[in-house]
Parts: C-alpha cells; structure tokens; sequence
C-alpha cells in the first residue's frame, strides 16, 4: 500500500498552564477553547490542582524540570503558532517558561497572570509575582490581567472605569508591550474591558453583562480564545475582539445548565468549528519550531 505524504498542518496551540481536576479552567478549559475554534491543542502543565466548583482543596506544582521537558518535547517536534501561558505559580517555574521563550523563539505569547480563581483560592506565590513582570512581561505579545490581577501587580486598588487607562498605562511602564484590562468584576450592567498596545490608541470595548453564576474559568478561555485567533492568523486588536465574542456565546450558552453546587463552567462546545489545515507553503515565521 502506497503511504499518503502529508501536505497539510493544523494550525497549532500551546497552553503552558495549571491543571484543573474539574475541568472548567485551566488546561482543560484551554484545550476545550482551541478544539472549539478549529485548532490543535497541546499542553504543559505547570501544577496540578484539586479542584471543583466550589473551590481549590491542593495544588502540586510540577518540577521545572519537568516542564521544560514538556515545552521541548511539543516545540521541538509539533511546534506551534502561539502559546497561551496561565498558572505559573513559583517563581522558578516562570524562569523555566522565560527560557523556554527565548530557546523556542515564541513570538506570539499572551500571558494570563493567573493570581486567584473564580472562587477566591490565590493561586501564586507572593514572590512569583515579580517574577512575572521582570521575566514575562517583556517577552509576551499581550498580557490580560483582570482588576484584581493589576491591582496585586501595581499595588494599588484599580476599582473603577476610570482607573482602567491610567492602570494599562503602569502596566506598559512594568515592561507590557500590550495589555487586555478585564472589567468584569466591576459592578454594573456593562462590561467594560481596555486593549492597550504600545504606541497606539486604547481600545474601549463594552458589552451587556450576562445573569449567570457560570463564571469559572472565563479568564483561561477568553486568554486561550486570543491565542488561538492570533494562531488562525488574526492582528492582535481582531484576535482580541474575536475572543471576547466567543466568551460572550460561550457563557450565554453555558448559563442555564447546571455543573456542581458551586460556580460553574463555560460551554465551550457551543458552536465547534471544524479542524483548521494550513498548506505547508502557509507556514511562517510565526510557527514556533
């Protein structure tokens, strides 16, 4: 039998992020994300977590080691188009995932500085957070915190519409080269989120909230959503505006439908689009080898 000689690939997603047992954030929300909007997912996991809807009961952190063992693995034989990058919750481990940029060459990187879950478990070490902003912030194409994300990272409260600007704005001076400000846990009948790029004008973007305590895991899958857009070839501001669509459809889908006795998870899986194929003459610089 003659051997088919492969002349397509699939438009390729890495997650480098905690794992969470209950399926709702993290890799698990990450994957569900990439699959759902034609591409394919691959992982690193950082931590392991007992959790569910109710809340965080452990977490375990994987050895460095280990994680860059994971990286390699992937990057030196799939590659992919862009990496998304979660729960890094010690210090050594962001320095793992630095060097792990640097030695892959990763050029379209979108940070979701992961500090505390839906449920309010803080999911990072006080010293990991400088990490973060001397070792990532610099390499990263967009990070996306949310309000209580950027006021751990500023030190200062961020509490308001109108804090949100001059907050992306001491972001960018830590070493940001883009920023996504989340302001859903602002109160009101609007959300109102901030895209903030280096040398260009801010990006306001507003939409009605939704009624519905299924919230878990919205920050992993809006952050996965963006790379997985950046990946299927979209500019950073239509990549941005793209994942906040599909967050809004995938909580409007997942509102009514009950997941454990606590705060519940996303349909991801509302609308899934079939497997992206590149042509091997459509592979560029941007895939990371």
């Amino acid at each position: 039998m003659t051997s088919i000689e492969p002349a397509q690939q699939y438009v390729r997603v890495l997650t480098i992020a905690g794992s969470d047992s209950g399926g709702g954030a993290g890799i698990q929300a990450d994957l569900k994300t990439f699959a759902a909007l034609g591409c394919y997912g691959m992982s690193a996991i950082t931590a392991l977590t007992a959790q569910n809807t109710q809340g965080v009961t452990a977490i375990h952190g994987v050895p460095p080691d280990m994680l860059a063992a994971q990286i390699d693995a992937v990057l030196n034989d799939i590659g992919a188009q862009a990496v998304k990058i979660g729960m890094l919750h010690a210090p050594d481990i962001v320095h793992t995932v630095a060097a792990a940029i640097e030695r892959h060459h990763m050029t379209q990187v979108v940070l979701d500085p992961v500090m505390v879950s839906a449920t309010g478990a803080r999911l990072i070490e006080a010293e990991a957070v400088q990490a973060l902003v001397t070792a990532l912030f610099p390499r990263a194409s967009l990070i996306t915190p949310n309000l209580d994300e950027a006021a751990l990272l500023l030190g200062r409260p961020v509490q308001a519409v109108a804090d949100m600007a001059p907050a992306a704005q001491a972001l960018l001076a830590l070493g940001a080269r883009a920023v996504l400000l989340k302001g859903g846990h602002l109160k009101g009948q609007q959300v109102h989120d901030l895209l903030l790029v280096r040398g260009a004008e801010p990006l306001h973007m507003c939409s009605a909230r939704l009624a519905t305590r299924n919230l878990h895991g919205a920050g992993c899958t809006l952050s996965s959503a963006i790379a997985a857009h950046l990946a299927l070839g979209l500019g950073l501001s239509d990549a941005v505006q793209a994942a906040r669509h599909y967050v809004q459809q995938a909580l409007a889908a997942g509102a009514t439908v009950q997941t454990g006795e606590g705060v519940g998870p996303l349909n991801h899986g509302f609308a899934p689009r079939t497997m992206v194929t590149l042509g091997r003459d459509q592979i560029t610089s941007k895939d990371v080898t």
